[in-house]
Order: structure tokens, then sequence, then C-alpha cells
């Protein structure tokens, strides 16, 4: 039923033009739509993501985007880094910590914040 339908991420955010200058500054998306202060559509390379203003922005625990970056996660983190993003460090079995990126067999990860605290992360294998 929905196997063949595009989906499209979510995320809550307190300010939407804070959230915007990282979102489009920071990460480099582009933007496709907005309606006022209160949703901007953003492109990222075949999908879309929508921030949206909630009052519940910040809540969610765990991570609520993966970029999926291949062979380039070293090269995406440092540029990040680069731009003032602080990466967060998990204690997690299985994973060992490597500078800022987390290995676990062929599969490397990074996490970070978004302003309202939402996590993302950047993924090879």
């Amino acid at each position: 039923m929905l196997s063949d339908k595009e989906a499209v991420a979510m995320i809550a955010v307190k300010d939407i033009k804070a959230a915007a200058a990282f979102y489009e500054g920071t990460l480099g998306l582009t933007k496709l739509a907005s309606e006022g202060d209160e949703v901007i559509t953003y492109r990222s390379g075949p999908s879309k993501l929508n921030i949206y203003h909630s009052e519940h922005a910040g809540t969610n625990k765990a991570t609520s985007v993966v970029w999926d970056v291949g062979d380039e996660i070293e090269a995406i983190a440092e540029k990040l880094k680069a731009r003032g993003v602080p990466f967060e460090h998990y204690d997690m079995p299985g994973l060992t910590l490597k500078g800022d990126i987390h290995h676990g067999g062929d599969m490397r990860v990074a996490w970070f914040k978004d302003p309202d605290g939402n996590i993302l992360s950047i993924v090879s294998g």
C-alpha cells in the first residue's frame, strides 16, 4: 500500500527562524516551500524534510533523521564541525568512538543535534 510512496521526515522546532538558519546555512539544505512561520519544506537528495513549529520540539530522545553519506562521512563530519556543529558521543555496545565518528563493523555513524535538541546523524554502511 505505501511501499512505492515517498515518505517525508517531520521535525518539530520551537523557533522556525533559528531552525531555518541551521538547516539551510549549516546543513546546506535547499528550501522548497514555506508556510509562514509554521512550516518549511527542504529538499535533501530525493527526499523531503519538513521543519514545523511545535510546542513539543526537542522532546524526542531518539534519532529523527539519518543521512546515508557513504564514504564521505569523514569529510562531511569535518565540514559540519568547521561550521560549529558539535557531535554527540555515546557509549554504546559494539561501537568504538574514533574522533567524532562511532565505528561498528562496516558501519560508521556520527550524531549531532539541531538548535532544538533534535538528534540527527550521518551514516556510512
